[in-house]
């Protein structure tokens, strides 16, 4: 299992349209994806509970990968993150 933790910079936040891209992206992935917000999960490859848990602006998040390409998914995804712009 790999950990990355990441501070959301996107001033929208994670809404509609950036988790909609971050969904897809981390469905391309064979690993077990999760985002961690304040001891809650929820599994990245699930738009419902990605929207659900209501990441904005500033909130410090987890993502946690287990499989086979679990670096490379820590990698790709906070990558994205940290650039995503609205």
């Amino acid at each position: 299992m790999v950990e990355a933790k990441i501070t959301l910079k996107n001033p929208t936040g994670l809404h509609a349209r950036p988790a909609s891209i971050f969904v897809s992206e981390a469905g391309k992935l064979k690993s077990d994806i999760f985002i961690v917000k304040e001891g809650k999960e929820a599994n990245a490859k699930s738009i419902l509970q990605v929207l659900a848990m209501g990441i904005k602006q500033g909130d410090e998040i987890i993502l946690r990968a287990s499989g086979e390409d679990e670096e490379e998914a820590i990698k790709r995804l906070t990558e994205l993150l940290e650039n995503l712009a609205e």
